[in-house]
């Protein structure tokens, strides 16, 4: 992969027509070391987040071994790179086809469910396997955050009961599961998530070897300022210490966005500019998925390439490439007022689910990725915590 200094180079040199994607590998390392010293447990990457190789081989060599995994392909994909690494198939709604697969082909013995008919699934489809490692998810509030993965997947307290203790009797160790949501914004949620597995734990008198408290970890964007993620880490601990149980289990995490975000940037062109809607070379069918419906607000920065910029700054929504009319991002995005065809705009963290999300929607697809060494837009670390765990 091609290295650059800074989005300032890589204009300068390459002047692309075509949307870019930059990769910030330092900033993986020092959020995966920040999770590493400060998590009070295991950390399995989520891989559907950004399943790019060079981010997975950056995630591996930064020490996390362990990944979250959706599909067979996210399992490759892990698997390509490091043959060793443990994968953990979370998605509670598999083919019987994939769990064989994935079982027999590949090793993997963790699996979630949250319904009795995916237990009979798993059961039937390794075998009746000795060796399985079984969680069930539970359904919990998902009121902080900002997408919502609470309709979806989960049991209900009064269904996991029944099926927990089901479970048990087919699991060489068992777990209890939940996910706060995407991007949560309070770090309350995650003890509140931990005190509904205690009700489980109670009403069962099952003490499970494992809880995992999924993902759901956030990163910073111009309008969604989180909280140090310490708190969310003490949120945990303390939820945990309330369950005041004889035998701690094993506790892990799902963290993805707050792994990654900080890692990917989009460079976009305007291609036409009408008052303050400035049409873009790349949309909701490219990387810029989340801007549109999610309206994720990412933070925007022109850059400058010899020009002046107006000290004036506007707020601008932006349309992208396809003829499709909700190929649209509300924003808003503010920049110099001067911006005009021809520009390039840096949007940044799309590390997370950027480069996921992208299709070949109407002709526009770009695959232009590089590697910058520059700070990214916005960033959870100040540059002394960030070099603190980039020395570690």
């Amino acid at each position: 992969m091609e290295k650059f200094k800074s989005v300032e180079d890589l204009i300068n040199q390459l002047k692309p027509n075509n949307p870019v994607y930059c990769i910030r590998k330092q900033t993986i390392n020092v959020a995966s070391k920040f999770f590493q010293k400060k998590f009070p447990g295991k950390i399995l990457y989520a891989v559907k987040t950004n399943p790019h190789p060079e981010v997975l081989k950056t995630v591996l060599e930064s020490g996390i071994q362990n990944f979250d995994v959706a599909s067979i392909n996210e399992i490759k994909a892990i698997k390509n790179i490091s043959p060793n690494a443990n994968c953990s198939y979370m998605h509670t709604v598999k083919s019987r086809e994939n769990i064989r697969e994935a079982y027999f082909n590949y090793g993997i013995k963790t699996f979630s469910l949250d319904t009795k008919d995916e237990l009979i699934k798993i059961i039937e489809s390794t075998d009746n396997a000795k060796d399985l490692e079984l969680f069930v998810r539970v359904a919990v509030s998902n009121e902080h955050a900002e997408i919502d993965l609470s309709k979806k997947f989960g049991a209900s307290i009064s269904e996991a009961i029944g099926l927990y203790r089901l479970t048990k009797q087919y699991s060489k160790r068992i777990g209890l599961s939940f996910h706060v949501g995407s991007q949560c914004m309070h770090p309350i949620s995650y003890s509140k998530g931990i005190s509904e597995i205690g009700k489980i734990i109670k009403k069962t008198k099952i003490v499970p070897d494992c809880i995992n408290v999924g993902g759901g970890f956030p990163t910073i964007y111009p309008d969604l300022i989180p909280q140090s993620l310490d708190n969310y880490f003490k949120e945990i601990k303390e939820g945990l210490k309330n369950l005041k149980l004889n035998k701690n289990p094993e506790i892990i995490c799902e963290p993805g966005r707050a792994i990654v975000a900080e890692s990917g940037s989009t460079i976009v062109k305007v291609i036409l500019r009408k008052k303050q809607k400035l049409f873009i070379n790349d949309g909701t069918y490219g990387t810029l998925f989340d801007a549109g419906v999610p309206n994720i607000v990412y933070p925007s920065k022109k850059i400058v390439n010899g020009r002046l910029s107006s000290k004036k700054l506007t707020s601008f929504d932006f349309y992208g490439p396809t003829c499709d009319s909700i190929d649209y991002m509300k924003g808003p995005f503010i920049l110099p007022n001067n911006i005009k065809e021809n520009d390039y705009i840096e949007l940044g963290q799309l590390g997370a689910y950027g480069l996921t999300f992208r299709t070949e929607f109407n002709g526009f697809y770009s695959n232009e990725i590089y590697e910058v060494e520059d700070d990214p837009i916005m960033s959870m670390y100040d540059k002394k915590i960030a070099k603190e765990f980039l020395v570690a």
